[in-house]
């Protein structure tokens, strides 16, 4: 990641993917544009021309830069991840246990390291710098009950001019006293982060009670007020992902008819609320979540590696109800930065509920259909005229396995399946961020 901004280049050449409407609702035929040769061209960080570059050229500017990509490429929309722990970057990796195991021994101790902001500042760059590696142009982050662990990832994202959201979590209860706030305190100093931070920039604020057994009904009453107070923030959290988790919930709150009742009857279910995983959700709080307009973040490569189920995507997009789903890493109980490499894994998901995610819904899921989700889909998530220019560019034969298997590809829905399957960081070529070049695979190492 280069310490100074790489000038706009103006203009990207190559064969291109985007998305112009929900293909769960409306099929691919109406939703999914591929052009083989297409032109890209962005100005002030705002796409303002694409289509087939025999049409775009003559549109642009005789003197305007256009990097060309070969035909191995594909340029897409910057991939987005809606549900991520940049604090739990360090323990990446750590050895199983379920769930709540899994935080006492591992996820708690990690975040105790960021009552350190420096720590914190070092952390949030090692996290941009692998988003950025993995063609990753916005998330929605966690950070840990330290106020300065928000204030690092926003000083660095907005270096970078990255569109993100973040929060800092809201915990007072069933944790570690040094990782406990209070109802009021953490309240307040919520509200003012958001002041500091919410509309800066490209930056976007998520008011974060980690999830219901860590916070108090005060607490949740005290996050649902804030929400009503800034509506424009996110509100993010965590539901359904165990049955031993559900049915703690159940002991805490044995007055909710359900988990997401927790939420609801504290103000925290409407429009902008992101609940990572359900994968145990009812149908009745799927309902729910569709009249309330929420989303669900799918976090597969967690929910496989914590034992927590297969979320059903098909059951939750239902054409009668469907409800808002977005793609998340889920860091770091995700084991991986790679989209791909989740969209692999959201397929295996599928399969164990037998529907099977053809690689163009992919693809959706990981671009507009997580725009969708955050609600952003007007902003970033697909490549049009007025849109944020966050792009990733692909190489489709990035290993030497890769190459040979597309030797024998037919099709575009089998060559990008190869890539979800197949594919991990090394496929991505370069990202794009508001038009500026922020990562290139091959370019040489930045020397200190």
């Amino acid at each position: 990641m280069a310490d100074t901004p790489t000038p706009p280049v103006g203009a990207i050449r190559g064969p291109a993917l985007t998305f112009t409407g929900d293909p769960f609702q409306h099929g691919l035929a109406a939703t999914m544009r591929h052009e083989t040769d297409a032109i890209v061209a962005f100005e002030a960080g705002v796409v303002t021309h694409f289509g087939p570059a025999a049409d775009v050229l003559a549109q642009l500017p005789p003197d305007l830069p256009v990097r060309r990509y070969g035909p191995d490429a594909l340029i897409c929309a910057g991939f987005l991840d809606s549900h991520v722990h940049y604090p739990q970057v360090p323990m990446i990796g750590a050895f199983g246990a379920q769930l709540l195991d899994w935080l006492n021994a591992h996820t708690f101790p990690a975040e105790r390291r960021f009552a350190d902001k420096a720590y914190a500042r070092t952390v949030a760059k090692a996290f941009l710098r692998e988003s950025l590696r993995n063609g990753v142009t916005t998330s929605c982050v966690y950070c840990t009950v330290h106020p300065h662990s928000v204030d690092a990832l926003f000083e660095e994202a907005e270096a970078l001019g990255l569109r993100i959201a973040a929060g800092k979590v809201l915990m007072d209860r069933n944790a570690p006293e040094d990782l406990r706030d209070t109802a009021q305190g953490g309240y307040d100093e919520s509200k003012r982060l958001i002041d500091a931070w919410s509309g800066r920039g490209r930056l976007m604020y998520a008011i974060t009670p980690r999830f219901a057994p860590t916070s108090t009904p005060a607490q949740l009453e005290a996050a649902g007020a804030l929400w009503a107070e800034r509506p424009d923030c996110y509100m993010q959290t965590h539901i359904s992902e165990s049955p031993a988790e559900i049915a703690w919930v159940k002991e805490l709150f044995p007055h909710s008819a359900d988990y997401l009742d927790v939420y609801d009857r504290h103000g925290l279910c409407g429009p902008r609320a992101i609940y990572g995983h359900g994968v145990h959700l009812s149908e009745g709080e799927l309902a729910r979540m569709h009249a309330a307009g929420a989303a669900i973040a799918h976090c597969p490569t967690s929910n496989f590696f914590l034992g927590s189920g297969a979320f059903n995507i098909a059951r939750a997009l239902r054409a009668d109800r469907p409800v808002r789903v977005g793609l998340g890493t889920d860091l770091g109980a995700g084991t991986s930065f790679s989209i791909l490499a989740t969209l692999n894994e959201a397929y295996k998901a599928a399969q164990l509920n037998q529907y099977a995610l053809s690689a163009g819904h992919a693809f959706y899921l990981a671009t507009r259909g997580t725009a969708r989700a955050m609600r952003i889909e007007d902003k970033v998530g697909s490549l049009a005229p007025g849109m944020e220019a966050d792009i990733a560019v692909l190489d489709l034969k990035s290993t030497p396995l890769i190459a040979f298997r597309m030797e024998s590809v037919a099709s575009l829905e089998e060559a990008l399946f190869v890539q979800m399957t197949l594919g991990d960081d090394r496929a991505v070529q370069a990202t794009y961020v508001a038009g500026e070049l922020r990562h290139e695979r091959d370019a040489p190492p930045i020397k200190p």
